[in-house]
């Protein structure tokens, strides 16, 4: 009703918040009126999925009614078949990535299954993973917010170890329920590991990665110190050491070497 009459993107990761919010919600009715609460495992996956959609989705709605517009749909805009697939696809991909938690919830051979190592350390990999996208997203947030930063691109921080610390977090969360759902996983329910798998599809090939580091590139690509950054910080896992730091005489001793 808002998307094309206004060719506006305002509120897509809300409405896709939402759509994760009704599928956790749903699993947990589910559960409670058909199969019965059983497992500590049909509740908790379900949960994570909502705390992280909550928190991301109030945190993108507001730096987008702050901000005005996402760049990332500026081409998308041009065409209105092309924008509306956008929306049109975006219920698939939410069942998609939550699939896990959904399994996990409603499968019987879930909820008759033990608590065992994989869900605890499933649980533990989605609270390191979830703090560190919410720290990554503080302090680019923090950076943006700085008037003395207006113009330059974040190199501090999570952002100093990786180009996108917050996409790695994203991508280790659905793995974390993956691994929860791994300790009642049973022939087809396997499949549930395509959450990941689409997550890393999406960030890296679609909408994440390229289309930022396509504006960095316009933005800063000629600028010595953000071709340094991008030779020398990994694109996602975090380095296990701070990259050198950017100086004019290593660049120019780089740039002689190659």
């Amino acid at each position: 009703m808002h998307a094309l009459p206004f060719n506006s993107e305002k509120f897509f990761d809300a409405t896709g918040s939402c759509t994760y919010l009704v599928l956790a919600v749903g699993a947990l009715v589910k559960v409670g009126l058909e199969i019965g609460f059983r497992s500590p495992r049909q509740i908790v996956n379900p949960v994570l999925v909502m705390v992280w959609c909550i928190r991301l989705g109030s945190y993108l709605l507001a730096r987008i009614m702050r901000d005005g517009k996402d760049s990332r749909f500026d081409e998308f805009k041009k065409n209105w078949l092309r924008f509306l697939g956008v929306w049109t696809i975006q219920a698939d991909w939410c069942f998609l990535v939550a699939c896990p938690a959904l399994v996990a919830a409603t499968c019987e051979a879930c909820a008759n299954t033990v608590l065992g190592a994989l869900d605890i350390a499933g649980w533990c990999v989605w609270g390191m993973a979830f703090a560190i996208e919410v720290i990554a997203d503080r302090q680019k947030d923090a950076f943006r917010r700085n008037p003395e930063n207006k113009g330059k691109f974040i190199t501090s921080g999570l952002w100093a170890y990786s180009r996108h610390p917050n996409y790695f977090g994203e991508i280790c969360m659905w793995i974390g329920i993956c691994l929860s759902g791994s300790s009642c996983f049973q022939g087809a329910t396997w499949v549930a590991w395509i959450s990941p798998a689409t997550t890393c599809c999406l960030l890296l090939k679609v909408s994440g990665v390229p289309m930022l580091e396509k504006k960095g590139a316009e933005t800063w690509g000629e600028l010595p110190e953000y071709k340094w950054y991008m030779e020398h910080t990994p694109c996602i896992v975090p380095a296990l050491r701070r990259p050198p730091a950017f100086s004019a005489e290593s660049y120019v001793t780089a740039e002689q070497h190659q």
